[in-house]
């Protein structure tokens, strides 16, 4: 807003704030800016009447990752008494030769702020979305393209640390990995995690053990399939997904091998796929539901103008140990009893 008029920053927050030290011709540059991408201050939008709406906006499928980050935030609408309005985009960004369009509908709509679940947004939208006024959260971020985006996510390189450190106590030195895209920025710290492991115990990653494309079911599959017919196969895989590693199970399968006896795997999220798997995964737990409570509380804190502790918050992983993880055969096991 501030470039458009070409003023500072400080100007256009006197204008907002109704301050009278302010040029006439200026005044009226940046109060056409606000019509135009129809600014609504926070004041407005909590005395409006209506109850808050929180737009959240899923990219791709809703499969059991987003529905368990959909009924955290849907209950924490519920307990703030705010409205949540829940939209899907099959692609991975939003459509960018309508950003202002988006921000003025959802602005038009008397939206208290917006919600994105995974996606990876553009500078376009981020901009849009400030011309209108309207609070952005991402929640569990594929990429941040600016670090004042305010984030909630999960210590993705600790659990990529614990997957991996907990196989190595197993006895495992052959551990593949295979994760979503290699830029995001979730899957790069569970990466990171798993090569820190690696290194602590003094092994050197082989790049042909890892593979990085999406978080979904055949990803795991077809990776599986190529890691499982190496002639030095892993004995072990960490998933980046609880979907990664259920397709990762499934090529096991095909080939006539057993998990836990042949073959360990880790999946990430500890959604009810997890649980309900035959055997039930060895997972980092995410706290999904909490991470959609927090997302919803942050964006109304927001949206109320009020002063935010963190721009990014990290809620903790955990390693749960189930049935998908044994010791190597031969190799003296180290590790704790089964979390759960």
């Amino acid at each position: 807003m501030a470039a458009s008029a070409g003023v500072s920053v400080a100007t256009v927050s006197k204008v907002l704030n109704g301050r009278e030290d302010v040029a006439p011709d200026t005044r009226a540059l940046i109060e056409e800016l606000l019509r135009r991408h129809a600014y609504v201050s926070p004041t407005a939008r909590r005395s409006a009447g209506a109850v808050l709406t929180v737009e959240l906006i899923v990219h791709g499928a809703f499969g059991a990752y987003s529905t368990e980050v959909i009924e955290g935030v849907v209950h924490a609408g519920e307990e703030a008494g705010a409205s949540i309005v829940i939209g899907q985009l099959g692609d991975d960004r939003l459509p960018v030769g309508s950003a202002h369009d988006w921000a003025r509908r959802l602005a038009s709509s008397g939206r208290a702020g917006v919600i994105v679940v995974t996606g990876a947004l553009t500078s376009a939208h981020i901009d849009a979305l400030a011309l209108t006024g309207i609070p952005l959260v991402v929640l569990d971020p594929m990429s941040l393209p600016r670090v004042e985006v305010t984030s909630v996510g999960s210590t993705n390189f600790a659990g990529g640390l614990s997957a991996t450190q907990h196989l190595l106590a197993l006895g495992h030195r052959r551990i593949g990995y295979v994760g979503g895209p290699a830029g995001s920025g979730c899957n790069q710290a569970r990466l990171h995690g798993y090569r820190a492991a690696l290194e602590n115990a003094g092994i050197t990653a082989d790049p042909a053990l890892v593979h990085n494309e999406h978080f979904t079911y055949d990803v795991g599959l077809r990776a599986g399939a190529r890691l499982l017919d190496l002639p030095d196969r892993p004995t072990a895989v960490v998933g980046g997904s609880d979907t990664i590693a259920m397709g990762i199970i499934e090529a096991a399968r095909v080939r006539g091998l057993r998990v836990p006896e042949d073959l360990s795997v880790t999946g990430f999220d500890d959604t009810e796929l997890a649980r309900m798997a035959s055997p039930p995964l060895t997972v980092i737990r995410q706290p999904l539901r909490e991470m959609g409570r927090v997302a919803v509380k942050t964006v109304l804190q927001m949206a109320a103008g009020a002063a935010l502790d963190s721009h990014h918050v990290e809620l903790a992983t955990e390693l749960v140990v189930r049935s998908t993880t044994a010791p190597l055969e031969g190799a003296p096991p180290r590790a704790a009893r089964p979390a759960g």
